[in-house]
């Protein structure tokens, strides 16, 4: 689990196609994932479907940009990762929004790869 690794993580969700970030997560049904919207996915089968319904079926564009702020800790096979991102997007009604968001993940070794098994993405609260 390195910057490299995260990179090519943020590169896959900016592809816009669910398929592409796939690869970096557990697939276990009772994993947690926490997103903006909803609050909470059970598993990367339900994560997936929600964010494509939910969000990538509702804009035109969007893209995720990594602020310079990523921490990554290992303790053996587990990692913990924190960062801050810019979300921007376009609605397909032609809205553009810009969002500053909190993304926390963990990370487990299986094998030579490291994958996602839980997930938490946030927005603060504003004013």
């Amino acid at each position: 689990m390195d910057k490299k690794t995260v990179e090519r993580y943020y590169a896959a969700w900016n592809s816009l196609n669910t398929d592409a970030p796939a690869s970096f997560y557990a697939k276990e049904a009772e994993l947690v994932f926490f997103d903006v919207l909803p609050m909470q996915y059970s598993g990367w089968a339900e994560y997936k479907a929600g964010v494509q319904k939910i969000f990538f079926d509702q804009i035109s564009g969007g893209k995720l940009v990594p602020n310079d702020d990523l921490q990554i800790t290992k303790r053996g096979n587990v990692a913990w990762m924190t960062l801050t991102f810019h979300l921007s997007f376009t609605q397909k009604t032609g809205a553009a929004v810009e969002l500053d968001c909190r993304h926390t993940a963990i990370w487990e070794k299986r094998g030579a790869r490291w994958l996602i098994v839980h997930e938490h993405i946030s927005v603060p609260l504003t004013g």
